[in-house]
């Protein structure tokens, strides 16, 4: 069975790129074309069931920005589900918030560069 991008969830996928918040826009610019220490990330990738924000198949990680709709005890749960299950498959998950993005961008970079594997970051400062 395919969980990566299958074709069940492309038009979803699209229509999410076509529809990104802007903190989501924000991040973007500095995690495109191999910009993260030379990992590349896709942008509203299908992992089983779900649609990620962000995802790099090199180190293993998915990025989710929250924003407003993410903060109701409902939609956290349902985020906490849905990042246990995708921790099991082996991949790490980080969160920000779309403030985060806007007010401390570089802090942001910083943890995504830390998060990344084989990364010594007294080596390779951002």
């Amino acid at each position: 069975m395919k969980i990566f991008n299958s074709k069940t969830h492309k038009s979803l996928r699209q229509q999410l790129r076509n529809e990104s918040p802007k903190a989501e826009q924000v991040l973007w610019s500095y995690l495109r074309k191999g910009q993260m220490e030379g990992f590349k990330f896709r942008r509203q990738a299908s992992i089983d069931n779900y649609v990620v924000d962000f995802y790099c198949p090199k180190a293993k990680l998915v990025i989710e920005v929250d924003g407003d709709t993410h903060f109701d005890p409902e939609s956290d749960l349902l985020d906490r589900e849905r990042e246990k299950y995708i921790e099991s498959l082996g991949i790490g998950v980080i969160r920000f918030t779309n403030l985060d993005i806007y007010n401390n961008i570089e802090e942001v970079i910083k943890t995504i560069i830390e998060s990344l594997p084989d990364n010594d970051s007294t080596q390779n400062p951002p």
